[in-house]
């Protein structure tokens, strides 16, 4: 598998040949443009504090975790309880959580999975901030192609915090390590763009710690693997 870089510089060399009566012109090799920007006088405001999806926040209305592991934890209560409060902080705009989201937990039953109709992922823990206690991953998805992925982790007081949320086209997730990769589809079939967040003890957070692109260049026609995605491994 051939993986390249998201952002390409692109050079164009222009040279002539070399003989021994020394540097001979090859002609016109075109013309080299500038960059041009667009729209440079428009810019986005800055985003409200409760407006950061990147930011690590404490999920409101959730007991304590008394042994600091998620083990013990029901992970529909701590999605069920993000989303109520997302959704509350946002307003609707969509900036934190899929307006949607909370019309599909209405889906998800009383059972400890929610039941068959949930759209909740089961969820997997796996210690992505290296201190030896477990993270909660999971995602809720929202139309059968986008989700809210979500990471939760338990800190040192015993609170849930919520440390990355991304919504995405979830053609893969994979851990290895303190390593947690998105793998989405791009407009070119021959290309999933692979984000790869890491840990940030700063921050207290899952930061983008690399923008890849993965080559999967003649292998759209294959069926997909098990965990959903068409890229061999």
């Amino acid at each position: 598998m051939h993986r390249v870089p998201a952002v390409m510089v692109l050079a164009v060399l222009l040279a002539g040949c070399a003989d021994v009566e020394g540097l001979q012109s090859e002609g016109d090799l075109g013309t080299v443009h500038a960059p041009k920007s667009l729209w440079k006088d428009s810019r986005p405001d800055p985003p409200a504090a409760d407006q950061k999806p990147g930011t690590a926040a404490v999920v409101p209305g959730l007991p304590k975790v008394a042994d600091l592991s998620m083990r013990g934890v029901n992970a529909l209560s701590v999605v069920r309880a993000d989303i109520t409060s997302a959704t509350e902080q946002d307003g609707g705009t969509g900036r934190l959580v899929d307006p949607r989201a909370v019309q599909r937990l209405a889906l998800c039953t009383q059972a400890v999975d929610g039941g068959p109709d949930c759209p909740v992922r089961p969820a997997v823990l796996h210690d992505l901030t290296g201190n030896g206690r477990e993270e909660l991953i999971t995602a809720l998805d929202i139309d059968g192609r986008l989700s809210e992925l979500r990471v939760y982790t338990v800190q040192d007081d015993g609170s849930i915090a919520r440390i990355l949320s991304r919504r995405a086209v979830l053609e893969g997730v994979e851990v290895a390590a303190e390593h947690l990769a998105v793998r989405e589809p791009t407009t070119n079939p021959d290309y999933v763009a692979v984000s790869d967040y890491v840990w940030d003890p700063k921050a207290g957070i899952m930061n983008l710690s690399q923008l890849t692109l993965d080559d999967c260049s003649g292998l759209t026609q294959t069926p997909p693997h098990g965990d959903g995605s068409r890229c061999a491994r």
